[in-house]
């Protein structure tokens, strides 16, 4: 195992559940494809509320069906908060006990209306990503769900749909390390009485810069030589 592949394997879920799809390539395949359809999905959802504009609201429910895209035919949960407590392999953070997750959710629902004109939209990104994990709601599939939640949070708070091929979301999975130790940071430092995602801040703005960068790669035919 390669160091890249070993750090991929940290800040794991780890929870009782049943796997529907036992055979480790079939679920890779399950995996691929229901990624695509979940992107798919967070972009109708940029959409929507750009169109409905100052009538939109940020819902848990929104995150569910993000979720539910990610985990459909791989887990019996998928669409639902988990029924029992989680661990993170790798990490040291405990996530809030299951009965707590709806509310917490609320919160960050809320949080993210009320700084909606007083903070950065790289800022309410990096929040989204950090607190989603924070909670960590589902049994699996809380990185895939805070990733692309995170990214359309992002898109709607700067008010169009990003573009480019390298997406944030698909930097990230390349390479987990500097994702898994911004989410540490905050987690040290939320432990401490504050909220900071400085660092999950410093990162989004680099993976943004590369993404926006295959634009302009494309646009000018640079580095395709």
């Amino acid at each position: 195992m390669t160091g890249q592949e070993k750090d991929n394997l940290r800040r794991h879920s780890v929870a009782g559940q049943p796997d529907l799809i036992i055979d480790p390539a079939a679920r890779a395949e399950a995996e691929a494809r229901n990624g695509l359809k979940q992107f798919d999905l967070g972009l109708r959802i940029i959409e929507d509320a750009l169109a409905k504009g100052v009538d939109f609201r940020w819902r848990p429910s929104t995150i569910l069906a993000l979720h539910r895209e990610a985990l459909s035919g791989i887990s019996e949960f998928a669409g639902n908060w988990r029924p029992a407590s989680v661990g993170i392999e790798g990490s040291v953070h405990e996530p809030v006990g299951a009965h707590l997750v709806p509310e917490y959710v609320e919160e960050l629902c809320d949080y993210l209306k009320d700084h909606k004109y007083d903070r950065t939209p790289i800022h309410l990104s990096a929040y989204a990503m950090w607190r989603l994990n924070w909670i960590h709601p589902f049994s699996d599939g809380n990185g895939r769900t805070s990733r692309i939640f995170s990214y359309v949070v992002l898109c709607v708070s700067l008010g169009f749909a990003l573009r480019g091929s390298n997406t944030i979301p698909d930097q990230i999975v390349a390479n987990r390390r500097p994702y898994f130790d911004a989410l540490e940071k905050a987690d040290a430092a939320c432990k401490g009485g504050r909220v900071d995602v400085s660092e999950m801040e410093s990162l989004l703005k680099r993976l943004l810069a590369v993404q926006l960068t295959s634009v302009f790669d494309r646009a000018t035919g640079e580095n395709s030589l």
